[in-house]
């Protein structure tokens, strides 16, 4: 097969074309190296370019302020369920974290391997289909920092406000979200996102953290795991995810090309406007998000029965579409449109899915 067929997959996710092929066309050699990129030094000057244009262009992208670091890391979202407590929770504190789908839930459980964890905004009882509100949010004064996961890309809900943290360090794993549309990151104390959802390949994880907060990184962790050594080095401590952070680059490249995060997030918008009209425009389709709560990256819905979805997964497939099935743990279906998903895709969506209500409804 040689035409690209439509990924709602939900990571190791679709990716930009003119990334994609300019990927492939320098991969054997880049211009004026004659070495793939997979094969210079990651101590060359070459490469030393490549990631300070990463950075340089994040910060552009994000507005990043310039009293934090970027850190281009390994061990995906999960391994950060750990270092963001063994470099964050310092001893005799406690981190609060808002429960609001199953990654939220593994990152505390990783948290509360290091230290107190006290976790609040829980929406279980509503089987996780809606973000908390500031009331249902009782923090800990004076906490270590306060987790929030942005978008839940399992549940398909997503935060559409910051909570109410005050001066405590707000920690954000962003992997579904991140660079979807604006963000202040002088918000945050620290945000982490694994790449394989909007930024790139699997292998690389952005940290972007507060300097004040590196000074908590005690010196007894271990090197690979510390925050501040990582950052001392500028992420060239050992051989980095060098061909991720070359593709990340290209992304963000992409990204401001577009017209930045207010041009991507008006497309967004009306790709996931256009989804979710036509979930609610009959009966036949259920969203299990709360509508003030719908991701705009991570579109879940179910039908009148299982077998019917099934049918559904099973003729999307040959309609030409993959990705569609729900997580295992919730059923369903699940379309993750994120930044790179074409808008040709939604609509062919559409097609398929009026087509299959005509014949099932």
């Amino acid at each position: 097969m040689t035409e690209r067929i439509f990924n709602f997959s939900s990571g190791p996710a679709v990716m930009p074309l003119p990334v994609l092929e300019q990927v492939q066309r320098d991969l054997v050699a880049l211009p004026g190296v004659g070495m793939s990129v997979m094969e210079i030094s990651h101590r060359s000057s070459t490469f030393e370019a490549i990631i300070a244009r990463a950075e340089a262009d994040i910060r552009t992208l994000a507005g990043v302020p310039d009293n934090y670091r970027i850190l281009f890391l390994q061990g995906g979202a999960s391994l950060q369920f750990s270092m963001v407590p063994m470099n964050l929770l310092t001893e005799g504190r406690t981190a609060d974290y808002l429960m609001t789908g199953t990654w939220a839930d593994k990152a505390a459980g990783e948290a509360r391997k290091v230290g107190a964890v006290h976790e609040t905004g829980s929406t279980a009882a509503d089987g996780f289909s809606r973000i908390p509100t500031d009331a249902e949010c009782e923090l800990t004064p004076a906490a270590a920092y306060v987790h929030m996961t942005s978008n839940n890309t399992i549940e398909g809900t997503e935060w559409h406000r910051l909570p109410a943290v005050g001066d405590v360090p707000l920690v954000c794993d962003a992997s579904s979200d991140i660079f979807s549309g604006p963000i202040d990151i002088a918000k945050y104390g620290l945000i982490y996102a694994g790449a394989q959802k909007n930024l790139g390949p699997s292998g690389v994880t952005l940290v972007i953290v507060r300097d004040d907060l590196l000074a908590r990184s005690a010196r007894t962790l271990p090197t690979m795991l510390n925050y501040a050594i990582q950052a001392e080095n500028r992420s060239l401590y050992n051989t980095p995810p060098a061909f991720g952070i070359y593709v990340l680059g290209l992304v963000v490249q992409w990204l401001l090309e577009l017209g930045g995060l207010p041009a991507i997030d008006a497309l967004n918008e009306r790709k996931a406007g256009r989804l979710y009209a036509e979930l609610d425009r009959t009966g036949f389709w259920r969203p299990t998000a709360q509508a003030d709560s719908r991701s705009l990256m991570n579109v879940t819905f179910r039908l009148a029965s299982e077998d019917l979805e099934k049918a559904f997964v099973k003729e999307s497939t040959v309609a030409g579409f993959d990705g569609l099935k729900g997580h295992r743990s919730v059923g369903g279906m699940r379309a993750s449109i994120y930044n790179a998903f074409p808008a040709e895709g939604i609509d062919r969506l559409i097609e398929f899915m009026r087509e299959f209500e005509r014949v099932n409804g």
